[in-house]
């Protein structure tokens, strides 16, 4: 078995019958599991057993899969590596000794390794496309709204997603088919309106590979810089799609070149805010002996120390810094700004085509270790995932070869609730 994928191993039994009553099941650990510790790779939350279910574990459970246990991810899922979980990091099932992506690693490697059939991962920035891409499985970034939030551990709300990792495009979108849909306990959920007339229509059965007439934008910006290796794979890809009647043009979206920083101020900021709970009180971590002139600011502040590691602390300071006074205008408000040409880009873009493809990662999986030193280098790998979730458009990254032996991906972005679209399309890849 690949080293440290679960952080929890339990099985959770669902009903006897449903679409998944022969289907096995791994959660990411930041999803709220009745009774079964949910640790969200941090020892701040080492031994938080939550009192209830997340609406998606419920969902799982009323459609008949076995839960097989919580997989390691970076802590609080920040991170591209899942090398920043207090449980130490995981290693790459199909590539030994690199890493296998962040932060749903432990969910990708679950379903690379064989140890579930399929898996439940987040993606804030694409924490579910980047170890799907390094691990050589399909992973959907649904759209903002489509997947009930309701028993996520926040990091950043406005971005992030709940979506499905499958050996297959067709497996993937079946446990998505399960866990979409609104929820009365999640106000940012709605009904996908493309249902094709047919409420009933689902998103397993776009997988039907026909991408006759499809019409696919390839952005420039997304190509640059990436190495060469992964571009060489991805254009195999679109002359794949090309034979099978597909046609594609370059289109360009200009505001990309500032998504990295817009997205780090809004995620960092949104994380800063949420983790404000944890303060071994009420939440998390209490911290060691309380010494006795100990006031309540310094008990806050040693359970906060000993509680988070260190990529989570930079992201607090980072965001609680962009929130400050004096300061919110000049990065937050800056940055919402961007967020907003980002979304415009993409909408325009996707009006000449169907869908667009880039490369899921500019680079293939590091070395286990390599990326620690530099943080920088890790954020900046995120330049093709990151635009999607400020544009909260749907995405699905499909492999789509491999170069010096490690594997490269292809992601797919659609319009809002494009999600048969991206589906249709990765399926005639594999």
């Amino acid at each position: 078995m690949s080293e440290n994928i679960f952080i929890t191993e339990e099985t959770l039994e669902g009903d006897e019958e449903g679409p998944l009553a022969d289907k096995t099941v791994a959660v990411k650990d930041n999803i709220s599991t009745e009774g079964v510790r949910t640790t969200c790779g941090s020892k701040m939350l080492a031994e938080y057993v939550p009192p209830y279910d997340a609406t998606v574990v419920s969902r799982l459970k009323d459609a008949g899969a076995t839960i097989v246990g919580k997989t390691n991810m970076d802590e609080f899922g920040m991170g591209t590596t899942t090398e920043t979980s207090f449980f130490g990091s995981t290693d790459n099932p199909v590539a030994p000794g690199h890493v296998p992506g962040g932060s749903s690693g432990g969910s990708a490697a679950a379903v690379a390794a064989g140890e579930a059939d399929l898996a439940l991962g987040s993606d804030t920035g694409g924490s579910i496309r980047c170890p799907a891409a390094f691990c050589g499985v399909v992973g959907i970034k649904p759209t903002y709204g489509l997947v009930s939030r309701y028993g996520l551990v926040a990091y950043g709300n406005s971005l992030e997603q709940i979506g499905p990792f499958g050996s297959s495009v067709e497996d993937a979108a079946s446990l998505l088919d399960v866990i979409a849909g609104p929820d009365d306990r999640d106000a940012t959920t709605r009904e996908s309106p493309n249902t094709d007339g047919a409420a009933a229509s689902s998103y397993a059965a776009a997988a039907d590979g026909d991408v006759d007439g499809l019409t696919i934008g390839v952005p420039t910006e997304l190509l640059e810089g990436a190495d060469e290796g992964v571009v060489e794979t991805f254009w195999d890809a679109i002359d794949d799609l090309e034979e099978e009647g597909a046609t594609y043009e370059e289109v360009s979206l200009p505001s990309v070149e500032h998504a990295v920083e817009a997205y780090y101020v809004i995620a960092m900021s949104e994380a800063s805010s949420n983790l404000a709970r944890f303060d071994g009180v009420r939440y998390g971590h209490a911290a060691g002996e309380k010494g006795e002139n100990d006031n309540w600011n310094e008990a806050f502040s040693k359970a906060r120390k000993e509680g988070f590691g260190d990529e989570v602390k930079r992201r607090i300071l980072l965001g609680t810094y962009a929130l400050s006074a004096g300061y919110h205008d000049k990065y937050y408000k800056k940055a919402q700004d961007a967020r907003a040409w980002v979304k415009q880009d993409f909408d325009e873009a996707l009006s000449n085509a169907d869908v667009l493809a880039s490369p899921t990662m500019p680079v293939p999986p590091f070395e286990l270790g390599e990326s620690l030193e530099d943080p920088l280098t890790m954020y900046l790998a995120d330049a093709n995932t990151v635009p999607v979730n400020l544009a909260n458009l749907p995405a699905i990254s499909v492999p789509a070869g491999e170069t010096d032996g490690l594997p490269v991906g292809i992601q797919l972005v659609g319009p809002a609730f494009g999600e048969r679209e991206i589906i249709r399309a990765g399926s005639a890849l594999e």
